[in-house]
């Protein structure tokens, strides 16, 4: 009889003790949840490096959009985008630089008609769309930065020009105000675990 309930405890301790640790790595090793991250863009590993083109730039914290050949939809959504995130950071704003890289072959006439947009807008998107930065790079530059990641998105590069996350651009202006909102969220909580920039 004691024989048995000793049997018995030991089996409980196994279940209790030891089931969770087996199951625990189990669900590592295939990866059944999603490893507590709360980032909502796409994680880039390695990320991508800007430093070679960003090095005279300020240590800010930067969204990067490349302006694309033919600026559609998506693009004057992004356009768009850039400025309202940026708006919306409130007293973070001199915190993050909205950036627009273009090459050569980018259809700069985007850039003016979103600053005819903004001025439709008010003061606000005005002053906003005057803040958005322009870098003017060759195509060659631009295809070997984002050599292992297409550039088709908007970036989130941190003060030591590294593209850490990316987010999609939609061509629906409610998926892209989603977006937005997701893009606002993850800079936000960057700007909030960083003392630099």
């Amino acid at each position: 009889m004691a024989e048995k309930k000793n049997q018995i405890a030991i089996i409980a301790l196994v279940v209790v003790f030891v089931l969770p640790v087996i199951l625990a790595k189990v669900a590592l090793e295939n990866d059944w949840f999603n490893k507590g991250a709360t980032n909502q863009g796409e994680l880039l590993t390695p990320p991508i490096d800007f430093s070679a083109n960003f090095a005279e730039l300020p240590p800010l914290w930067r969204l990067v959009y490349v302006l694309p050949e033919q600026c559609d939809a998506k693009c004057a959504n992004a356009i768009y985008a850039l400025g309202q995130i940026h708006i919306a950071l409130g007293k973070h704003m001199d915190r993050v630089e909205p950036l627009i890289i273009t090459t050569q072959n980018s259809q700069l006439t985007a850039l003016q008609s979103s600053e005819d947009t903004n001025l439709s807008d008010g003061k606000s998107s005005l002053d906003t769309f005057k803040r958005m930065q322009t870098l003017n790079l060759t195509k060659e530059n631009v295809n070997e930065m984002f050599k292992s990641v297409s550039s088709d998105g908007i970036f989130i590069v941190d003060t030591l020009n590294n593209g850490m996350l990316k987010h999609a651009l939609y061509s629906d202006k409610e998926e892209a105000v989603q977006a937005s909102r997701s893009i606002l969220s993850d800079i936000k909580k960057l700007l909030k675990l960083s003392r630099i920039g």
